[in-house]
C-alpha cells in the first residue's frame, strides 16, 4: 500500500537533511508528516563529505561542527599572503555524518517524521494531486511513497544549456603530521602556489583541525575532472613540495565535482514536485559554494509549510547575483582574467565580510559596485557586451567522474 505524507524529501545530502531538520523543528506550527527517503548503506549512498559555510557564532548546526575559524588566508602565486579576520562571522566546517546524526535525533522524537531506506527509481507528479516516489526496498520489493509535496535533492543527471560551464573538482586528504605544522585559528581558503592549468585555475585548500591534523585539498576550476593519478600527483606535490609537510598519514579522503554554470536550473518538476540543492540552482556559479543557500532556502520553505501557508518557492540567488556570476565565469573561461591573480586581488582589496556577503549572494547593490571596481574593468565590460550574443549549449557529460585514490593506498606517505 502507498504511504502518504505531507512532505516527501528524496535524498539525504545537504539539501535533504537541511529541509528535514527545519521541518522537524520543535515549537508551535502546523503538524506535518515528513518522510526522508535515501538509499540504504551501499554503493548508491554518498560517502561522508564536508560542507563549509560562514555565519555568526550560535548557528543552528554549531553543536555538531567539526571546526570553525576566525581567520581566512589567501596565498598568491608570488608567495604573498592576505590574512582576513572575519569580525562577526566564522568559517564553519560541518561533516555529513555529524549532521545526519543531528537530523536523526529530531526525526526520532516525532512519530509523524520518519526515514525510509530504499533505492529511488522515479519521482513524478500525480495527475490528481501531489507527487509520488517509486522505490525498491532492501528485499527488492517495490514501495510507493506519496506526498502532498515532494522535494527532490538528488544531483542533476545533466547540466542545463549554458553560455559558460566549468567544473569545480577536487580531492582532499585528511592528514596527520608528525610535527605541529598547522595553525588551528586560520583556514587557507585559496593557496595559488599550485601549478596553474593551461585553462582555468587551481589552488590548495587547508582546513586545520589541530596543530597535527587538517583536511588538505587540491581544487581546480576547469572543463573536466582529472583522473585518479592526476589528483594523486597534485596532492603529493602540494603536501610535499609546496607545504613541505614531510612524513604524513592519510586517514581518509573525499572527492567532489561541483558545477559552475550560468545555465538556468528549473526548481519545478511539476505542480507538486520541486528540486532543491544543486539541482534546484543552490550552487553559487562563481564559487561553487552551496550550503549557505541550501540552509536559507530550507528554512524559508519550512517556515511557510509549518505555518500552513501555500508554498512560494524561494530562489537561492537573485537576478543581480546570477548576472554578475555569468560575467565572471565567461571572463575566466575566455582567459580575459587570470584566475589566481583575480581572486588574490579581490581578497587583498575588499574587506573580508563584504566579500563573503557577495559570495553568499546577500550583498547590497552598492557593495557589488565597490567589489566590481576591484576587478579588471575593461575585460569585464567587454564580457558584459559579449554575453547576450552567446548561444546556450548543452553539456553532453554528466557530473560523474572517476573515483580517486583510496585512503588505504595512501595510509602512509612521504612525498
Amino acid at each position: 500500500m502507498p504511504a502518504d505524507f505531507d512532505v516527501v524529501i528524496v535524498g539525504a545530502g545537504a539539501a535533504g537533511l537541511s529541509l528535514a531538520y527545519h521541518l522537524s523543528a520543535p515549537g508551535r506550527a502546523t503538524p506535518l508528516s515528513v518522510a526522508l527517503v535515501d538509499a540504504p548503506p551501499g554503493p548508491l549512498r554518498a560517502p561522508p563529505r564536508t560542507w563549509c559555510f560562514w555565519e555568526p557564532p550560535g548557528g543552528d548546526y554549531d553543536s555538531c561542527l567539526a571546526a570553525s575559524w576566525r581567520q581566512l588566508r589567501v596565498r598568491a602565486a608570488d608567495e604573498s599572503c592576505t590574512v582576513s579576520r572575519l569580525g562577526q562571522l566564522r568559517y564553519k566546517m560541518l561533516r555529513s555524518d555529524a549532521f545526519e546524526a543531528l537530523v536523526e535525533q529530531r526525526l526520532s522524537r516525532t512519530a509523524a517524521l520518519c526515514r525510509i531506506e530504499a533505492d529511488v527509481s522515479a519521482v513524478r507528479d500525480v495527475p490528481s494531486d501531489g507527487g509520488e516516489v517509486l522505490t525498491q526496498d532492501a528485499h527488492g520489493e517495490s514501495v510507493l511513497v506519496r506526498g502532498r509535496l515532494v522535494f527532490d535533492s538528488r544531483p542533476p543527471p545533466r547540466l542545463p544549456p549554458a553560455r559558460t560551464t566549468l567544473l569545480q573538482h577536487f580531492t582532499g586528504w585528511f592528514v596527520r603530521t608528525e610535527r605541529p605544522l598547522f595553525d588551528p585559528a586560520t583556514a587557507d581558503l585559496m593557496d595559488f602556489r599550485t601549478p596553474q592549468p593551461a585553462h582555468g585555475l587551481s589552488f590548495g585548500y587547508v582546513l586545520p583541525l589541530d596543530p597535527h591534523t587538517a583536511l588538505v585539498e587540491y581544487t581546480e576550476f576547469s572543463a573536466a575532472p582529472l583522473n585518479a593519478d592526476g589528483y594523486r600527483r597534485a596532492l603529493y606535490n602540494y603536501t610535499g613540495e609546496i607545504m613541505k609537510l614531510g612524513q604524513l598519514h592519510v586517514t581518509a579522503q573525499e572527492h567532489g565535482v561541483i558545477p559552475m554554470t550560468d545555465g538556468h536550473f528549473s526548481y519545478r518538476q511539476g505542480r507538486s514536485v520541486f528540486r532543491i540543492g544543486t539541482a534546484g540552482g543552490a550552487t553559487r556559479p562563481s564559487t561553487g559554494y552551496t550550503f549557505a543557500a541550501v540552509h536559507r532556502q530550507s528554512r524559508a520553505i519550512a517556515a511557510q509549510l509549518r505555518a500552513g501557508r501555500p508554498l512560494r518557492m524561494p530562489l537561492p540567488y537573485g537576478r543581480r547575483a546570477r548576472a554578475m556570476d555569468a560575467v565572471m565565469l565567461r571572463a575566466l573561461d575566455a582567459g580575459r582574467v587570470e584566475g589566481a591573480d583575480f581572486f588574490s586581488r579581490l581578497f587583498r582589496g575588499v574587506p573580508a565580510e563584504r566579500l563573503l556577503r557577495f559570495m553568499d549572494g546577500s550583498s547590497r547593490p552598492h557593495e557589488d559596485l565597490l567589489i566590481g571596481l576591484r576587478t579588471p574593468v575593461v575585460p569585464m565590460l567587454r564580457t558584459v557586451v559579449e554575453l547576450p550574443f552567446r548561444t546556450r549549449r548543452e553539456r553532453p557529460a554528466t557530473l560523474a567522474s572517476p573515483s580517486p585514490i583510496s585512503p588505504t593506498e595512501t595510509e602512509e606517505s612521504t612525498p
